[in-house]
Order: C-alpha cells, then structure tokens, then sequence
C-alpha cells in the first residue's frame, strides 16, 4: 500500500477519538469511507456504491461494491446494475430488482488513492467534530446566547459562540438592522440543521420566539404563571403584536408586560431596535372581543364572523388605522387571531343639508321683521279699539 498504512489507522481509531471527543464509531466509520473512496477512486468510477469495512484488530480492509440486479439482455449500467443471470453465479437467491454486493479485498492503494483517503478523513473528521460540538447545544435550542458576528455575507450572517459556530439567514434577520464584524449580539438559538455536509445551527433575531424569549426574561410572572402569552405575530424591524392574559383576578396583564412607566417593555425594545413598534393586547376567548384587541388603536364598531373569516365594520376616519400602513394592522391580526379579516365601513344615516351663514343670518333678519310687523299690527288694533271706546263714552 503506498503512503497509506490500514494497520496505522487502525490503532490510530481510538487515539483519534479521545483527542476529538468523539465516538470510537464516529471515527471508525469516518476511515472506512476514506477507505471506499479511495479504492472507487483506483479501481472503479463515481457512479459505483462503495462502502469499506476495517477490522481494527488485524489491519485488513475489504470494501463492497452494491448494485441492482436487472432483467438479462437489457442495456445497463454496470457500475450500478448487473444481469440476473450473472448475479446468480454469486448469489443464488438473488431476483429482480434485489441490491447484491461484490465483496473486493483491499490489498494496496495508487498515490492519487491514498491523496483521496486523507482528504476524506481530514474532510470528515471535521464534519464530526463539528457535528459532535453542536450535539452540545442541543439542549440550548430554544434559548437566547450572545455571540460575535464572524462575518457577514449577503443571505447570511455567521456568529461565533465560542465552541460553536452558527448562521442567521436573512428570513431569520430583523429588518433593517445593520451587522458588524466583530459586534457582540444576542440571537436565539432555532434549530439544528443537519445534511450531508454535517450539522449547522441556526440561529435567530426575527422570529416570533426571539421575542418571546425576550420577555420572559423581562416578565417573572410568565415563570410563576400569573400571567401567559396566548399568540405573537411579527414583522421584524416593523411592528409586533402580542396577546396576553391573567390567570390570576384582579392582574392587569398588559399593564404586566409594559411594567411601571413601561420599564419592561422598554428593556425588550432597546434589544430589538426602536424602529419596530410592540402592541400588547389582552387575550379573550370571545372571537370578537379579541378581534377588536387585536386590531388595536383602531375604534371597532362590530365585527361579523363566519367561520374563520370576520367582517369587521368601522367609521371612516378610523379606516386606514385599522388597514395600518401597507395594510400591517389588519395583517399581523389576521395571524394573532388566526382569522381572515376584512375592513368595511359603517353603512352610515344620510346627513342633513347644511346651510350656509348667508342663508341662515337672512332667515333669522325675516323672522325678527315677521314677529317686529306683527307686534305693530297688534299694538295699532288695540289703540284702535281702546279710542272707540272713547267715543261710546262721550
């Protein structure tokens, strides 16, 4: 075997798994792919399904090449399928459309096979030790950690949490919000992503739980249980809205949240930028009550629902505040009530034709002459009437 020796890398399976903290079978199953790419790499091609088996005690390696037994006389592909016929000389049982394996013994490797060897086992080793890292943030999905931005790319930002490193895609970014090498940030850790390149942690600022997670932080009664938070819907860097309730009478849950001269609230903002608004409203269990909480500041007058969808009527100078701008309001409590919202106007009662000044001073100047004219004609009948009586006298 040239510049590749199986017995060394066999006794150098568990000296590799205590300095890398890795499973023994991590790092055995990392050289035995080392092993069936080197050996697809000197005697077959890449479409073949190579796997390698190392027996650590002696040194020995044999690899085994997989492939699907096809009908004869057939074109096919034979780094990949192989006859029946031919298949039966090996395996007597073997049908259609069974995966039969070649069993070929490792005896030596060409220099461009053992360069391929290590590169996998380089490549691989690391993609363990990365993964077995991250194995270590399992418990902390779910939590907020503070990291340092290692660099940032256009789709992505990739922080540094000290053992770990993780990545915040743009969907996961708050909007707006400008990110520095070298900054310190806090982000929520979301998940773990696991593919053929090994594990990646996903981290967060613009989600719904990043915010969550803020205010539990801010809020001890969430621990204790006084207060909960039934719903949040969210548009990063833009406006937040967030339904909560007291389980204990007599506790002012939003006043809760917003704590005195709006401390707590405050602290959550200073966090995720003043530019995105937080509404917090009051949970209820009455659709239409909870409509019109989360529609808030707009005036509400009443709200139809059908099924999952509400008609929701206003007067018209409260229209665009409920709408929002670019139609935010009404969206973000669409997705905290889980109903389709419409806006509609109040049908309203037809208005009585208003009189100009003009009209209304000359109507008052006529009906001061009309009650001016009838007090002299009544003043003249009683002159007349009291000189005839005058006259009788006489």
């Amino acid at each position: 075997m040239e510049d590749l020796d199986l017995k060394q890398m066999s006794a150098m399976v568990d000296i590799i798994a205590e300095e890398k903290g890795l499973p023994r079978e991590a790092v055995l199953n990392v050289i035995e792919q080392a092993i069936a790419a080197a050996w697809r790499r000197d005697n077959g091609d890449r479409a073949m399904n190579v796997r390698a088996s190392l027996n650590t005690t002696t040194g020995e390696a044999d690899v085994y090449v997989a492939r699907e037994v096809i009908e004869d006389g057939l074109a096919y592909t034979p780094a990949t399928e192989i006859p029946l016929a031919e298949a039966l000389k090996d395996h007597k049982d073997a049908k259609l459309g069974d995966i039969v394996e070649e069993k070929f013994k490792v005896t030596h490797f060409e220099r461009v096979g053992a360069q391929t060897a290590k590169q996998v086992m380089i490549s691989r080793l690391r993609e363990a030790e990365n993964d077995a890292v991250l194995s270590a943030f399992e418990d902390k999905i779910g939590t907020i950690v503070t990291g340092t931005i290692a660099r940032v790319e256009p789709k992505l930002v990739r922080i540094d949490l000290g053992r770990a490193s993780g990545i915040m895609p743009k969907s996961e970014q708050i909007e707006g919000e400008y990110y520095t090498v070298g900054n310190r940030t806090k982000v929520y850790i979301k998940n773990i992503e696991h593919s053929d390149r090994g594990a990646q942690l996903i981290l967060s600022r613009g989600s719904a739980e990043f915010i969550e997670y803020l205010f539990r932080q801010e809020v001890p009664e969430l621990d204790s249980g006084t207060v909960e938070i039934r719903g949040i819907a969210r548009e990063a860097g833009r406006r937040t809205k967030i339904a909560v309730m007291s389980t204990v009478p007599g506790v002012d849950p939003v006043g809760t949240f917003v704590g005195g001269r709006g401390i707590r609230v405050q602290a959550v903002m200073n966090e995720i930028g003043d530019r995105e608004k937080i509404d917090i409203v009051t949970w209820s269990d009455n659709s239409s009550e909870y409509i019109r909480e989360a529609l808030s500041p707009a005036e509400i007058n009443t709200v139809e629902i059908d099924g999952k969808k509400a008609k929701v009527y206003v007067t018209e100078d409260q229209q665009s505040i409920a709408i929002g701008k670019q139609g935010q309001n009404v969206r973000l409590a669409s997705k905290l009530t889980g109903f389709d919202i419409d806006i509609e106007l109040v049908k309203s009662a037809p208005k009585k034709k208003k009189k100009n000044v003009e009209d209304s001073l000359l109507n008052a100047l006529e009906e001061t002459s009309e009650e001016n004219s009838l007090k002299d004609t009544d003043e003249q009948t009683a002159e007349a009437e009291s000189a005839v009586g005058e006259t009788s006298e006489d």
